[in-house]
């Protein structure tokens, strides 16, 4: 399995799919990507699997022109009949490829939808351009009528045409991206982590939904992915890659069940299923922080509706939601970056006021999904840790645990707290991994030694071995700082590996609450239950023992 050849396939219909031969990327004199030869059948889907750094999405990209500034690629690939030479640099050779024989579709809608268009003039304009290339025209009835029907491939109503994408859920802009790319009917579509951003249950939908439109369109399909759980039951074979180098491929059914090369093992071992994850039920000690009949409407949307929550220290509540259930809303209140139209936030009994005036940085903290809005750029580790320590003034609460978080810290225990080499101090964010930015962050919101922590959707951009890893450090910190922490996700995976209790919101209410284990285990709002199902269906079977693999402390 590791390393063999893809063998030459053939498709019934008499169409070549996709062929790439020696393709290999460079950045000046340092190898991105190590040649690597793959096939992909019309109608097949063959995933790409690695962590941050493997090489997977600059394959990606190599195969569609679209290499950063600076990074070269070799090779050979071809498109049916079309061939064409990876290294070239002529627009009019890309042109023939990208938009009309291969389409990339990113992670972040965003980023392939224009903000100031509206969603059927961006789906039209894909329809003329495709049509412009071969020298035809259509009037704007047909280009409408088929737009249209473009959406409904896609699930959507025709009323989407007339509205822009930040009127949209996460999980609606990613169908219109996926209707504009395959209006350019393409023979090959490559999805660079389509759905990460995504809710469990959405992320799961728009997936099927690729598989079943690339099955009906009998196109080739790329899945670039960390996470070996969404191709379970989807992808045809695999490709696994680490450090630019494939290092394992063959079927996926064969290759999850009988992995054989180490690395392969460590990224099924650390895609925890839900329920193997769970911990023991914890005592109900009396909370720390309270939050009680929490409501907060923006214009004629009601975010929440009377939410009471309550955490106590050395105790993690997660709360869990889909995009637009409440729980950030419900997070930034109880931090008191939002002012509750009503209801109250208790700390150690004392009622907090609302909004930041009258609080103190020890007292609650929040680490966010993405450590650049935490971290400037351009101050080193060092300044961002001194400004956060100058902040909090060297101490914390003087409620429940404060003896455990009492006393100044200096950076490098600051960065020895996180489990981060001090010698990283003197480097700037850019210079760090992903997870080493986000310990950062984490001991950051340390620094004023606080009596609660905030986790919002803390480490949904990460690898799933990096996850783990924080996961880890954070109940560690939960245990040893008596930290009373809330957790918002939407991944129950996640959950399961670190929070005592659960709070499920939906719309804005809570649906279910209680440990952790039996939320998970039993879960008796019909709400709850779609997304257990949703994350137990992309979960895979693994050995919990297997170790993890440290991560880089480059």
């Amino acid at each position: 399995m590791i390393i063999s050849s893809d063998a030459q396939r053939t498709d019934p219909g008499g169409s070549l799919g996709v062929a790439v031969s020696g393709l290999r990327v460079v950045a000046g004199e340092r190898t991105l990507v190590a040649p690597v030869d793959l096939t992909v059948a019309p109608g097949e889907l063959l995933a790409i699997i690695g962590e941050s750094g493997s090489g997977k999405s600059m394959t990606a990209r190599a195969l569609t022109g679209l290499l950063p500034r600076g990074v070269r690629a070799t090779g050979d690939a071809q498109i049916d009949e079309h061939a064409y030479d990876l290294a070239s640099t002529r627009d009019a050779d890309w042109a023939a490829v990208r938009g009309r024989r291969a389409v990339l579709l990113l992670q972040d809608p965003f980023t392939s939808l224009s903000p100031v268009l509206r969603c059927g003039e961006q789906i039209a304009d894909t329809i003329e351009a495709r049509l412009a290339a071969t020298g035809r025209r259509a009037g704007k009835a047909a280009v409408r009528a088929e737009v249209a029907r473009r959406l409904d491939e896609v699930r959507l109503p025709a009323r989407v045409a007339g509205q822009y994408p930040s009127e949209l859920s996460g999980g609606m802009r990613q169908r219109v991206a996926i209707a504009a790319a395959l209006a350019a009917e393409p023979r090959l579509l490559i999805a660079d982590e389509p759905t990460t951003a995504l809710d469990a249950s959405t992320q799961g939908e728009v997936l099927d939904l690729l598989r079943e439109l690339q099955l009906a369109h009998r196109m080739s399909l790329i899945l670039i992915s960390h996470d070996l759980g969404v191709i379970e039951g989807r992808a045809d074979r695999v490709l696994v890659m680490r450090q630019g180098e494939v290092v394992e491929r063959g079927e996926t059914a064969a290759v999850l069940r009988d992995p054989e090369h180490p690395y392969t093992r460590q990224l099924i071992a650390a895609n925890l299923s839900v329920t193997d994850a769970l911990r023991d039920p914890a005592e109900h000690p009396a909370p720390l922080l309270e939050a009680e009949h929490v409501s907060k409407r923006f214009g004629a949307t009601t975010a929440l509706a009377d939410a009471t929550v309550a955490v106590a220290a050395g105790e993690v509540l997660a709360i869990v939601g889909e995009s637009g259930s409440g729980k950030t809303t419900l997070a930034r209140v109880i931090a008191g970056l939002e002012r509750p139209d009503t209801g109250e936030v208790r700390l150690a009994g004392r009622t907090l006021p609302p909004g930041r005036r009258g609080r103190t940085p020890g007292e609650i903290q929040v680490v966010f999904q993405d450590p650049y809005s935490t971290l400037n750029p351009v101050f080193t580790i060092r300044e961002s840790l001194e400004e956060a320590l100058r902040a909090g003034g060297g101490g914390g609460g003087s409620g429940q645990g404060s003896s455990a978080r009492s006393g100044a810290r200096s950076v490098d225990e600051l960065l020895r707290l996180v489990e981060l080499d001090p010698a990283l101090a003197d480097r700037r964010p850019a210079q760090l991994s992903g997870g080493q930015r986000q310990r950062v962050a984490i001991a950051r919101a340390l620094a004023p030694n606080p009596q609660v922590l905030i986790c919002d959707e803390s480490v949904s951009a990460l690898d799933v071995s990096v996850q783990a890893q924080i996961l880890g450090l954070l109940a560690k910190l939960r245990d040893e700082l008596r930290l009373a922490m809330l957790f918002i996700t939407h991944d129950l995976g996640v959950v399961a590996r670190i929070a005592d209790r659960i709070t499920v919101l939906r719309l804005g209410e809570i649906v279910e609450q209680g440990g952790a284990a039996t939320v998970l285990r039993d879960p008796q709002h019909p709400y709850t239950r779609v997304l257990v199902a949703a994350a137990e269906r992309d979960s895979i079977a693994h050995d919990p023992t297997d170790s993890l693999p440290r991560e880089e402390q480059a």
